[in-house]
């Protein structure tokens, strides 16, 4: 059992919980993600870690209440116990791989939408940990749904986050792209690396805009992950042509290289037990994840 260290509501229908998992929190590195399971019978949800604390020995996940599977795990309290917390898994984040002064001399810029805002946190504080000093831009449908907030400006600088709400109920209206374009065009920004994470449709109309500024672009394809493991096939896309799972190719890509209409369509398709036999019928062997192909060898 996994002990939840604390837990609390953030905005409605979104969750914060630190657990209790040292050797988790001993190994894990942002972009990575945890399988969960409120109880034994339950459902495996795949969630990206949002901060984790090796001393403490604790990792912390931020959910959205949309099944069954999560709305099990709201009701969990403090105090309260996870039946399972495997991870971690899938890649780390490539900078955290890289040489470290290579990453030093590369500005960053991070786009986080909506509950996507967390997994980014990870992230923005291993650059912060490094004396690496980054922007940070969160767009949220409105005031009421925005998230860490504080938290970003504690390890970013107020200076380095700005804040954009799709109907102008707080800081100023508009998506994230147009923050981007904005700093861009208009204050002088420069960026070697944007690193986008937030749902399907908002990654990529901010690759749409990189590719068009000429910044390379890494997104975070956890969205369309169901049991984190490569065997269900949902997570599967094409990235430059080729077939990946977002569980254990990734879940982070090379944006540019996404297909995002294939990966669409596959997301929409899969909530259906109908759409779930096209797909299989479309794809062939190439349906299911690395362990079902690993078997046909």
């Amino acid at each position: 059992m996994f002990k939840i260290l604390e837990a609390r509501k953030l905005v409605e229908k979104i969750y914060y919980m630190e657990i209790e998992a040292p050797r988790v929190a001993a190994s894990c590195e942002p972009g990575q993600f945890l399988i969960i399971r409120t109880d034994e019978k339950g459902e495996r949800v795949p969630l990206t870690i949002a901060d984790f604390d090796r001393e403490k020995g604790s990792v912390t996940v931020v959910f959205q209440v949309l099944g069954v599977a999560t709305m099990k795990m709201a009701l969990l309290k403090t105090g309260d116990a996870f039946a399972d917390v495997t991870g971690p898994l899938g890649e780390p984040s490539d900078f955290v791989k890289e040489d470290i002064e290579e990453v030093k001399k590369r500005s960053y810029v991070f786009v986080a939408g909506g509950l996507g805002t967390a997994p980014v946190y990870p992230q923005v504080k291993w650059m912060a940990e490094h004396g690496i000093k980054v922007d940070v831009i969160i767009g949220t449908k409105s005031h009421d749904t925005l998230i860490y907030e504080e938290e970003m400006k504690a390890i970013a600088g107020e200076d380095h986050v700005y804040i954009t709400t799709d109907d102008g109920s707080y800081i100023r209206k508009g998506m994230g792209t147009d923050v981007l374009r904005d700093l861009v065009e208009n204050e002088g920004k420069k960026y070697d690396i944007c690193v986008a994470i937030g749902p399907m449709i908002m990654m990529k109309f901010v690759c749409k805009l990189t590719k068009e500024l000429g910044i390379p672009t890494i997104v975070s394809m956890n969205p369309i992950m169901v049991d984190g493991t490569g065997m269900c096939g949902a997570c599967r896309l094409l990235v430059d042509g080729k077939v990946k799972f977002a569980c254990v190719d990734g879940p982070e890509f090379d944006g540019f290289k996404v297909d995002f209409e294939q990966a669409m369509r596959r997301m929409s398709l899969y909530k259906t037990e109908e759409g779930r036999a096209i797909l299989k019928y479309e794809e062939g062997d190439t349906h299911s994840g690395g362990c079902e192909l690993d078997e046909k060898k």
